[in-house]
């Protein structure tokens, strides 16, 4: 990637974002960053995932932290460390090979961000230039009070306190911003960290060596091992994603950003950076289908609390620390990613998903039969069947979030959740989850299914629906109820183009003009073949929607088959759970022991 010359450590007066596939996550569990393959940090939201950011250039704000060659005549790429997210940014130029070491300090602290910088002249010497200019509250602050401390920078930006260490040679420049370059000799390293906290730092700076080395040990106590199998790399990746979106003890965010566009000026553009309870189901099961339960034991805890707390009132989403959602708005100040105006925020907090409770219920019901829920987690299961049997009858939003209507996916879903929770209560209690579990069932067959014999999306819409592929899958039908294949089957023949799969037709026109193939609903296709017997057809559905992500190995929510570009947020944390736990029941990934 070349570029025009520009004054060490300036950075053009208009950045042009990358193509989502060329973004590199940093995650703590607690916020995330994502690095472009200029090496800038484009996106960091601090302190938490859903604060304003403090570096926006990705949705056209300002911010930078930019670490680059000097030179620009050069190509890229990089790769993560095995077993991390400790990614590598690596550049070849003219005059050499450098590369830099990037990193969230995991684990993470809750009120300060430590983002961790290691440049290395790989072969050569390396010079770099170096931009730092944090924008608080999504650009709109500037850099104010920098001073120099010793060997080190502090800085106010909005309410966010700041300290960079390791960069003595840079200079402020007129506009608040931090610039320089840095020679670093052949085969040598140098360190930059950077700390943004909520309070004063006053503290005794840290040691780069020291940071790195609890980095890297912690991730490699924080990651399953796996024995083998085609897919063990992007398995064990998989779940690091996962660990590095789940906030300790606390919900998931369903992505790390907001307002990326799922289609060009469709209008479809959402904040993702909140936890669903749909979400923390799918992480839990597939945490349980490899036999590591930390992240499964927070899934239980989030989803427990919040009914506990909130009842027939339960939302469908969350901020990662149990609180309500912002409503929507826009920030018309900004850009935006090209395709759609930013916005940040969520309505879906305001609807009611019938699903999300039969997902409650199977991650509960999982839980328990692996002698991991708590008494807390177990009286959340009893609350949640009393909610699914006083509002089962009602029109929801179901899992695609679209008006109330009688959805059946979210009846099936809520029958395979009670079969699951009846299998691990009381004879009295199993008698009547089961009983309900019929009732529902026996609606579902009399008003939502086709006169075809297969499942259809609503009780007044026959049209077929990728969504319900899951309920078979999770035990609400027996793998040879004609039903099931018969609803594969049409599912299949009307929704798959070039081996992904759409959710839905929304109208008449063509697969693609309206939306992109949802990977999710092709990784259900590789666990609805697999339980149908047809372990070739699951293996090409998997290996097929495994390779729909950019060099980074990230997953979004949809895939442009005819582009073969990325959309929507980034990363989508529902699909990298089920890519982990379709690599795991089809063989690709093969846990050190079995699984619960």
């Amino acid at each position: 990637m070349g570029r025009d010359d520009h004054p060490p450590g300036a950075q053009p007066a208009t950045h042009t974002p990358s193509v989502l596939r060329e973004y590199a996550l940093l995650a703590d569990g607690r916020r995330g960053a994502l690095v472009g393959p200029d090496g800038n940090i484009s996106w960091l939201c601090a302190p938490g995932w859903a604060d304003p950011p403090v570096f926006s250039r990705l949705l056209g704000g300002r911010g930078d932290y930019l670490v680059t060659p000097a030179n620009p005549r050069f190509v890229w790429g990089g790769h993560y460390e095995p077993a991390s997210l400790v990614w590598r940014s690596r550049w070849v130029t003219t005059d050499g090979i450098i590369e830099s070491r990037e990193a969230l300090c995991y684990p993470g602290e809750q009120r300060r961000v430590v983002l961790l910088r290691q440049i290395r002249a790989v072969d050569r010497d390396a010079v770099v230039r170096v931009r730092l200019d944090p924008r608080a509250d999504f650009g709109r602050e500037p850099v104010r009070d920098a001073r120099r401390q010793g060997s080190h920078w502090l800085a106010r930006s909005g309410t966010l306190y700041l300290r960079h260490s390791g960069g003595e040679r840079l200079r402020p420049t007129g506009d608040g911003a931090l610039c320089g370059e840095l020679t670093v000799p052949a085969g040598g390293r140098h360190d930059l960290v950077l700390e943004i906290a909520d309070r004063p730092i006053d503290d005794e700076p840290p040691q780069p060596s020291e940071l790195w080395r609890t980095t890297e040990h912690t991730w490699r106590q924080a990651l399953p091992p796996l024995a083998g199998g085609p897919a063990q790399r992007d398995a064990v990746f998989a779940y690091a994603v996962l660990r590095g979106l789940t906030r300790p003890g606390g919900g998931m965010v369903a992505a790390a950003t907001t307002a990326l566009p799922e289609r060009a000026l469709a209008g479809r553009n959402f904040d993702y950076r909140y936890a669903w309870l749909r979400d923390q189901s799918f992480a839990g099961h597939a945490a349980a289908r490899i036999g590591r339960y930390d992240l499964l034991d927070d899934a239980v805890s989030f989803l427990s609390a919040r009914v506990l707390a909130d009842g027939d009132r339960l939302a469908p989403a969350y901020t990662v620390d149990g609180g309500p959602m912002p409503a929507p708005h826009g920030l018309e100040f900004l850009a935006g990613y090209p395709g759609a105006p930013p916005r940040a925020g969520n309505w879906v907090s305001g609807q009611f998903q019938l699903d999300s409770l039969g997902e409650v219920l199977l991650l509960l019901a999982t839980a328990g039969r692996l002698d991991r829920l708590t008494d807390d987690g177990w009286r959340a299961l009893e609350s949640t069947a009393r909610i699914v049997a006083q509002c089962w009858r009602q029109p929801d939003s179901g899992i695609w979030e679209l008006p109330a209507r009688q959805w059946t996916h979210s009846k099936l879903t809520c029958v395979a959740g009670l079969r699951s929770a009846a299998r691990i209560a009381p004879r009295g209690l199993a008698g009547r989850w089961a009983a309900l579990a019929d009732a529902i069932l026996a609606d579902a067959a009399a008003h939502g299914l086709h006169p075809s014999g297969r499942w259809q999306r609503a009780y007044d819409d026959g049209r077929v629906d990728a969504a319900l592929l899951f309920p078979a899958i999770r035990g609400a039908l027996p793998p040879d109820d004609p039903r099931t294949e018969a609803t594969r089957r049409a599912v299949l023949a009307e929704l798959e183009c070039d081996g992904y799969l759409y959710r839905f037709r929304p109208d008449r026109r063509p697969l693609g003009d309206a939306e992109g193939a949802f990977l999710l609903c092709g990784f259900a296709a590789a666990l609805a073949a697999g339980q149908a017997g047809d372990a070739v057809e699951a293996q090409r559905w998997f290996e097929r929607n495994r390779a729909a992500c950019g060099p980074p190995g990230l997953f979004t929510e949809e895939y442009d088959v005819q582009q073969r570009q990325l959309r929507a947020n980034l990363p989508q944390a529902f699909v990298h759970a089920l890519m982990l736990e379709t690599a795991v029941t089809l063989g690709q990934a093969t846990p050190c022991r079995p699984a619960g």
